[in-house]
């Protein structure tokens, strides 16, 4: 059987003159980012475990006109095995590879700087000092108490000034002794499950430093609840966005304690109340301890948005590969595609890829 597709980011490719479908990993396993050629893209349906290269043989001799496939498809399948976009022995190292590089190391360093804000401290402070706009100074006087906890986005900073600013204005200088407890989605992690890492979090400002012994405490009172040392921290940006905003208001070596949050959507689906899942019990009564334990030396931080949907967050609704260009025509799908883009000649179509994989992509 031809190794299926792994869970990928799928999208139209947005240079005009490479028209097809871009593919890149968002665990990055994997830098490399491929654009499939118009023509292509619907073989990549037989891509499921479940077809074999006879038939995705069959499919390139239609396509292309021409009995002599056998490159083509020896290139189709080793360009995806190579990318570390199929489910084989390559990716298998890649992530081996990856996972154990995150558990090993002593910082998780700065996954989006440069990208979805600047890479130097200069730079990002002057940008969040503009998005804020003295937000240390606005405090607004909702109760003598201090307060328990703001609700942010994680959306990246510049797509979401006006609610970083509605949650970090409320934030005073009298916060930054309290240990910030950071709450993000994770869009790539186990469902029912909270993530946890002992790492501090280094960013342009510095060194967040980590609040191991609470970490610790929450890993053995969740139980299998919790994931320690999960890999998902390494990519993730659910926090890493919180961690800016509070260093910029703090200073660089404000106390965190990093949490990743899997969805637990599936358990309303069933009509049931999440911690009905007694892993999300366990995480709860676990973060419920650590409240009432610790009081207001904590401040919490939801780093979370409401628009959250697909079987990534265990949405029940299904998609089907090539669903989309069953209904639909490359043309329509692909405007940037000439009739030359579409079906080829073998020879023309290896040439098509080779021109449309790169490596190093740094993404949002």
């Amino acid at each position: 059987m031809i190794p299926a597709l792994r869970s990928l980011d799928f999208m139209p490719s947005p240079l005009p003159d490479r028209p097809g479908l871009l593919i890149r990993d968002p665990f990055r396993f994997s830098e490399a980012t491929l654009i499939i050629p118009p023509a292509l893209v619907q073989c990549l349906t037989l891509f499921d475990g479940a077809h074999t290269e006879l038939e995705l043989r069959e499919y390139l001799v239609r396509l292309t006109g021409d009995l002599d496939v056998g490159r083509l498809l020896r290139h189709l399948i080793e360009t995806l095995s190579e990318s570390g976009f199929l489910e084989d022995e390559h990716f298998r190292r890649r992530r081996e590879l990856a996972e154990r590089s995150f558990a090993e190391a002593s910082l998780r360093t700065a996954s989006h700087a440069g990208s979805a804000y600047p890479g130097t401290s200069d730079e990002l402070q002057k940008t969040l000092a503009q998005y804020l706009d003295g937000a240390s100074s606005r405090v607004h006087p909702i109760a003598d108490e201090p307060i328990v906890a703001i609700a942010a986005p994680h959306v990246s900073p510049f797509g979401g000034v006006e609610a970083y600013r509605a949650a970090y204005s409320t934030l005073s200088p009298s916060d930054a002794d309290r240990t910030f407890v950071i709450l993000g989605t994770s869009h790539y992690g186990q469902p029912g499950r909270i993530a946890l890492t002992r790492k501090s979090f280094a960013t342009p400002f510095g060194e967040a430093i980590a609040d191991t012994a609470i970490v610790d405490r929450l890993a053995t009172q969740a139980g299998e609840g919790a994931l320690m040392e999960d890999y998902c921290h390494a990519i993730e940006h659910s926090v890493e966005f919180q961690v800016v905003f509070l260093q910029h208001l703090f200073g660089p070596q404000v106390r965190i304690v990093p949490i990743l949050c899997g969805s637990f959507l599936s358990s309303l689906q069933r009509g049931k109340p999440p911690e009905a899942d007694d892993h999300v019990r366990r995480a709860l009564d676990a973060l419920g301890e650590l409240a009432a334990r610790e009081g207001n030396r904590l401040l919490w931080v939801l780093g979370v948005d409401m628009a959250h949907m697909g079987k990534r967050y265990g949405d029940s609704l299904s998609a089907r590969a090539g669903q989309f260009f069953r209904t639909c025509d490359a043309a329509r799908f692909f405007p940037n595609a000439s009739a030359a883009d579409l079906p080829r000649s073998a020879e023309q179509l290896i040439l098509d890829l080779e021109a449309h994989t790169w490596a190093s992509l740094s993404q949002p």
